[in-house]
């Protein structure tokens, strides 16, 4: 019977932020809006923003419950919390590191691949300004990058994927919690994933195949979901998902700065060599929750 509730909860959540989060887009375009910046930018962070609005609007209006002590609202810092802010800045180079083994892409320090991606979307002066700014630089761009990535990771990025953390870690993780760990991240995987569509079909993550990348970006968010469900209950907070999701957003394109050949699907932190990458992580978290940890999740019940 407990499960019903629980179920009947998360069904109306995923229903309305959906429901929400599509309506938004077919507006824009009906009402003349074009995928292009700023508006493609505006309208993005807006739809980050409605899982946190449906989870405010479920637990304060229709069932009238907490939100900081009901799902984890928490600003005790410990080390959990310094993991979510670097493991994407580890996600990077591992990603970069498998990337470099790939046939057909190489490494390319000078940019090349880089200046190459932004042909098709700027004209030659702005293409020519970029790579003047790139050479006044202080540091290489890439170590640059790394440092805006760390800055942005826990302050405004942060802010952003709160707006999507509350929802899917925050309300979404505790009504479902019921099915175990590996179950339970996965389902908010899957549906995190989905939810994305609109978005993706615009071009976001996969440029060169969008529809395609749909299906990609399922597979990315199943891949990625158990690493913030397994930061965010052994932080015991919420705020790691959303710093965690923050470092995430601000460093996605750092290895494709200095990779040269390869497509959206197999380069990058969302191609395929990204996927190999957080299949490591999942790995590494379920070894030292299995052997290391006091409180197990991923291997709870597992023996």
């Amino acid at each position: 019977m407990q499960s019903d509730i629980f179920f009947n909860k998360a069904f109306l959540f995923i229903i309305l932020t959906f429901f929400l989060s599509w309506i938004l887009i077919i507006m824009y375009f009906i009402f003349g809006g074009q995928w292009v910046m700023p508006g493609s930018l505006i309208i993005s962070t807006a739809y980050m923003f409605i899982p946190l609005t449906v989870t405010i609007l479920l637990q304060k209006v229709i069932y009238k419950e907490d939100i900081k002590k009901s799902l984890d609202v928490s600003f005790r810092i410990n080390r959990w919390f310094i993991i979510a802010w670097i493991l994407p800045i580890l996600l990077t180079f591992l990603t970069l590191g498998i990337n470099i083994m790939l046939p057909g892409v190489e490494f390319s320090p000078d940019l090349g691949g880089f200046f190459a991606r932004l042909e098709s979307s700027l004209s030659p002066e702005q293409l020519a300004l970029i790579k003047q700014q790139a050479e006044n630089f202080p540091a290489h761009p890439f170590w640059i990058g790394i440092f805006q990535a760390l800055l942005a990771g826990v302050t405004i990025n942060a802010v952003a994927g709160f707006g999507e953390e509350l929802g899917w870690r925050g309300f979404l993780q505790k009504e479902l919690n019921y099915l175990g760990f590996w179950k339970s991240s996965l389902l908010i995987g899957f549906v995190w994933g989905i939810w994305h569509a609109p978005l993706i079909l615009q071009g976001h993550n996969y440029p060169e195949n969008p529809q395609f990348g749909v299906l990609m970006m399922i597979m990315f968010t199943l891949l990625l979901s158990p690493i913030f469900s397994y930061v965010r209950l052994k932080a015991k907070s919420v705020l790691a998902a959303a710093i965690i999701h923050g470092s995430l957003n601000a460093s996605i394109g750092l290895p494709l700065m200095v990779l040269k050949g390869g497509n959206d699907l197999t380069t990058g932190i969302t191609g395929l060599s990204g996927f190999a990458a957080l299949l490591m992580i999942n790995l590494v978290l379920f070894i030292y929750d299995y052997y290391f940890s006091n409180e197990k999740i991923m291997s709870k019940n597992i023996h």
